[in-house]
């Protein structure tokens, strides 16, 4: 019997069928041990999942990093699993900064009342402006205290180019707005005003003569007149200050009144209140205590020492010595 040879074309089949199951054989076992390998050093930060497998599930991938809350932000609307798991892939994890949150939900600032809040100092004798320097008051000149914490407490003014002409002549309605500023905040009106024939509608001081008329410091003249451009009398400023101030009238006038050379000079309807003037302080006298010269016309200087004088007697403003305040006799 002829042995038939094997056919060559189904043995170069068989062994090429071989070879494939072989090589099959070894990608899969390559393929486990690379799975195995990459599922057991899932915590080593290398995922072999996201290149190996197309679309990684959600119970395959690394847990998504947590994204710490804002303070006080309750309110926001919380993300969705799929929206953290997008930010855990392609973000770090944020570090919130107060900085850049939403206004309403900021942090509160750093309590910094101690640099902002203004101080709240009591009005004190210490804080007044320093005088002006009037270039026609001398550093020696008698009234020159009296008129330095006057203009200071804008009481009395000067002109405007630095003037004060302390030896100027001061009218009836200058002394009302004088008054106006000494007195006026702190005197209540009790009695009504007069409509003065000679004094215009808008007139410069109107509203100061109204204030001294009802706060009783002047008066008029008879006829509704009150000659608002007259040069006011020593006498009449003295009389002013003693009755818009209330002072009584001492017992002892002719005794008080006696100090002066001049008493007889003083008109009949002034001589208690001059009595009470100078028993209060108020009297100044330049250049002689002794020598009253009540009809002599008033000046600026004189005015403002008297109504110094007169602030003194109310408590507002400290006493100043000086030679020319007359002292009133025991």
């Amino acid at each position: 019997m002829t042995n038939t040879p094997p056919d060559p074309k189904s043995s170069q089949t068989n062994a090429l069928g071989f070879d494939e199951f072989i090589g099959i054989l070894v990608a899969f076992v390559t393929i486990g041990a690379i799975l195995f390998w990459s599922f057991s050093r899932k915590e080593s930060g290398w995922n072999f999942n996201s290149l190996l497998l197309p679309s990684p599930t959600p119970t395959t991938s690394p847990t998504p990093l947590a994204i710490p809350t804002p303070p006080d932000v309750g309110s926001r609307q919380t993300p969705s699993a799929s929206a953290e798991e997008n930010l855990s892939r392609v973000t770090p994890s944020p570090t919130v900064n107060p900085n850049n949150l939403p206004q309403e939900q900021a942090p509160f600032p750093p309590f910094t009342t101690n640099r902002t809040l203004p101080l709240i100092i009591p009005e004190q004798k210490s804080t007044i402006p320093p005088p002006i320097a009037f270039n026609d008051v001398p550093s020696d000149f008698w009234a020159r205290r009296f008129i330095d914490v006057l203009s200071s407490r804008n009481i009395i003014k000067g002109y405007e180019d630095y003037t004060f002409r302390p030896n100027q002549p001061v009218t009836r309605a200058e002394f009302a707005a004088i008054v106006e500023q000494a007195f006026g905040k702190e005197l209540s009106k009790t009695k009504n005003t007069i409509s003065f024939k000679d004094v215009p509608p808008r007139f410069w001081a109107n509203s100061a003569i109204d204030q001294a008329i009802s706060t009783g410091f002047l008066k008029g003249y008879p006829n509704k007149v009150f000659r608002p451009q007259q040069k006011i009398p020593r006498v009449q400023v003295l009389v002013a200050l003693t009755s818009g101030m209330n002072l009584n009238v001492p017992a002892s006038q002719t005794q008080i009144l006696s100090f002066y050379r001049d008493a007889k000079e003083i008109p009949n309807y002034a001589i208690g209140k001059i009595a009470a003037a100078t028993a209060n302080g108020l009297v100044v006298n330049y250049p002689n205590p002794k020598a009253l010269n009540p009809n002599k016309e008033a000046t600026r200087a004189e005015v403002a020492a008297m109504v110094y004088q007169a602030l003194v007697r109310t408590g507002r403003l400290d006493a100043i010595e000086s030679e020319y305040i007359v002292k009133a006799p025991n």
